[in-house]
Formats: structure tokens, sequence, C-alpha cells
């Protein structure tokens, strides 16, 4: 009787193993599937783009509701998506593992064999098809996924024990936030400068270093500083025919290579508009008595005081490029552009027609002349030093001209010079209104003084 039961016992237990197997096997597969899917939504819904979430919102199905719900909320999304792929990740482990222990008992293995089965292996198989095969899919396909989790994670977020730890997990992360914000200290534009001068010591990317310090200057310089005067500022009277107009663009010496002119009526100080060149094109064969003054655009004036940092941000809400600066009395004082207060933080960007425009003649190594209109950052650039000395002596004056009317406390006539420092302004052309040419004179033995 023994004999004949044996097997058959031997046979039902070895049966209830497979079946226990087998149940383990599609349990395992199901958290799989299940870990995939959750892993690859988390860079689904993170990764659309405002053109996919445009595209969903257009889509009236339940799924892109909720979708465009989710993403209100997106720390109560990812914390629901965490929450959940780590309980699934834990359960596969111990599937995996009680998996392990019914095929491979300790006692037929050998232990280290098993202990690298249950490690590395599961830890492969959980990485691979649990998390990078579907991340990476989700990548390529982040809208389709997102629509398909949508309603799944949101169902998920709603049950009472993943509700409760993703309220724990969202507002712990707030309180850890707001401590930290608390802790750190904001740091002045002061700090940075000294950061950075530290840094500078032994970095070959002198580039980049300027790049630097001009953001960390940038919040401190003012309109008037950074902007072009008004005599150096090619404008159009209301009154202009369009015929003028026409023949001032195609001659080089003219208006032809500005894009954006101001138009006028009797004075500068009577700002009326700005005209587009490019609004001219469509009306070039238009005859010489067109109403161009239809074409012109509201100007956008500044006061001189103006951050440049707060400038920039004007023209990038009002998607403008040009400013007209007026000084305390309503009076026009000139122009800021968009790639003035650009090359505050990059540096310089010209082209051909710019360089053209800086009028100066070098007539040996220490003696240049030039434009008296030219600006004190133009003449930093061609004798090629940094101008703190000028910085620190300058008052209102942006122009050499300004300067030196400046240092002399009047408008000095022809051959009339001051000195500063070891520098000799020597002016070459003037009237009763400006100082129109000026030369400089270098004198090598201070030069050399001071780099000693």
């Amino acid at each position: 009787m023994d004999f004949l039961t044996t097997p058959i016992l031997a046979s039902i237990q070895w049966g209830e193993i497979w079946l226990s197997v087998s149940i383990s096997f599609l349990v395992l597969i199901i958290l799989l599937i299940c870990s995939a899917l959750i892993s690859g939504s988390e860079v689904a819904f993170f990764s659309l783009t405002p053109a996919d979430q445009e595209a969903i919102g257009e889509d009236s199905s339940k799924a892109a509701d909720t979708t465009l719900d989710l993403l209100k909320r997106p720390k109560n999304l990812l914390a629901t998506i965490l929450i959940s792929n780590n309980f699934i990740n834990v359960a596969i482990i111990l599937i995996s593992t009680s998996l392990s222990d019914q095929l491979l008992p300790q006692s037929d293995v050998n232990p280290t064999l098993k202990f690298v089965i249950d490690v590395f292996a599961i830890t492969f198989i959980l990485l691979l098809f649990g998390e990078v095969i579907p991340k990476v899919y989700s990548a390529k396909n982040g809208r389709r996924v997102a629509l398909l989790m949508a309603i799944p994670l949101n169902t998920i977020g709603k049950t009472f024990p993943f509700s409760l730890l993703r309220k724990g997990l969202v507002q712990g992360t707030d309180i850890i936030n707001g401590r930290v914000k608390k802790r750190v200290k904001e740091l002045s534009p002061d700090d940075l400068a000294d950061a950075i001068e530290l840094a500078s010591e032994g970095y070959e990317d002198k580039r980049d270093l300027e790049i630097y310090q001009g953001i960390v200057e940038f919040g401190k310089k003012d309109v008037k500083q950074i902007m072009r005067s008004r005599l150096d500022v090619e404008a159009i009277e209301l009154n202009t025919t369009y015929g003028q107009i026409l023949a001032e663009m195609l001659d080089e010496n003219k208006i032809s290579h500005h894009s954006r002119i101001p138009v006028y009526q009797e004075s500068f100080d009577k700002i009326e508009g700005i005209l587009f060149v490019k609004d001219l094109l469509p009306f070039l064969d238009k005859p010489a008595d067109f109403n161009w003054q239809e074409l012109i655009r509201e100007p956008y004036f500044v006061p001189e005081n103006k951050k440049i940092d707060d400038l920039l941000k004007s023209f990038q809400e009002r998607k403008m490029h040009m400013a007209i600066v007026v000084d305390e009395y309503g009076g026009t004082s000139g122009i800021v552009t968009l790639d003035d207060v650009l090359e505050e933080i990059v540096g310089d960007i010209s082209d051909d027609i710019e360089d053209e425009e800086l009028m100066y003649s070098k007539l040996d190594e220490f003696n240049y002349v030039f434009e008296g209109k030219t600006s004190l950052i133009d003449m930093y650039k061609v004798l090629d030093i940094d101008g703190d000395i000028f910085e620190e002596e300058k008052s209102e004056s942006d122009t050499i001209a300004g300067f030196v009317i400046e240092q002399a406390g009047k408008i000095l006539k022809k051959n009339e010079r001051v000195v500063f420092e070891n520098y000799t302004f020597t002016v070459e052309a003037a009237d009763s209104r400006k100082v129109k040419r000026i030369k400089i004179t270098i004198h090598p033995q201070k030069k050399e003084d001071d780099e000693d």
C-alpha cells in the first residue's frame, strides 16, 4: 500500500509546485508589465511639449481630459507614479525570490550561484524590462503613453492607501524644501563678483569669465549707460515724402542699413513712431506721394534711469527691439535696442556696417584720432584698455567729446587740450556747440609705469 501511495503523493506534490510556479510566473509577468507602464508614464507625462499638450487639449476623450488634469498637479502625479512603481518593484523582488527558492533550493545549488541569480539576474530583468525599455519607448511616444496611463494613474491616486501616502510624501517634500530655502543664503551681486574674480585665477577661457562678469554687472546698469545718443540717431521727419525716403534708403550713406527708424515731427523731441523698413517692401512700386505715415508703429518710451534687466523683460513681453529714451523733462535723449542690451552680457555684436561706422585713425602706436561722438566703450576697444579709470572719473558723459568737456568744464576750441592720467586729448575740430574730432596721445613712459 505504501509502495503505491508514495508515487501518487509525490506526483501531487510536484503538481502543486508547478502550479504555484506557473502562477508566480504569471503574476511576475503581469507585475513587470505594470512596472513598465508606470515607469514609462513618468517620462511620457513630463516630456510632453506645449504642442503635445495643445494636441491633447483638442481631443474630447476622457483620457485627454484626465491627462491635462494630472499635468496641472505635477507633484501629486509624480508622487503617485513613484509610490506605485516602488510597491510593484518590491512585489516583483519578493515573488522572484520565492520563485527562485522553489526552483533552486539552497540544498541543491551553490550558495554563490544562488546569490548571483537572486541579485544580479533579477535586478537586470527588472531594470531592462521595467525601466530602460519602457522609458526609451515613452520618450518617443509620450503622448500615446500618457493618454493610455492617465485614467489608471488617476484611479490609483484616489485609492485610499495610495492617496494617503501621496499626500504625506508631497507635504513632506514641501516642508523640507521650505526649510532648505530658509537656510540657503541669497548671494548678492558683489558676492558673485568676488567668486568670479577668485575663479579667474588660472582660468584659461577669459571669454567665459567676461560673460559671467557681464551677467553679474547686468542689473547694475541703466539705460543711459548703453543708449545711442540722439546725435548719432538717424531719423525721418513725419512730413518727408515717400520718394525722399526711398532715395535715402538707396543711399548707402543714409538710412539704408537700418531696419527700424524713428519718425519725429518738427524736432527729435517729438517722436511719433517707429518705421519698420520691412513694412515698406510691399509698397516699393507706389508713387512718390504714397501715404507712408500709415505704416509707422507706436513707439515705446523708457526713462534714462530704467535698469537694463527690466528693459530686457519689457522687450520680451512687448516683443519689441527698440525703445526711445527720454530724460526727466520728456525730451528725447536717444534710442536703445535689444542688441545694446545683449552686448552687455555677451560683448560686442557687430557687423561690417558697424565696423565702418566706428570712425578713427591710428597714426602710430601712441596716437589716434577719433570722432568726438565715438563712445567711450568703443575707445576702450580700439585702445585695448579696460577703461576703469575713465569710468570712475566720468559723470554723465558716454562719448569721448563728452568726457573731455567734463574734464575741461567747457566746450573746447580747436587745438585746446586736456590731460588725463597718461592720455592727452587734443581737439582737432570743433564749433561753438560741440567737439567734432579729437586726437588721443598715449604717453608710453607713464603707460609702462602703470604696468609695473
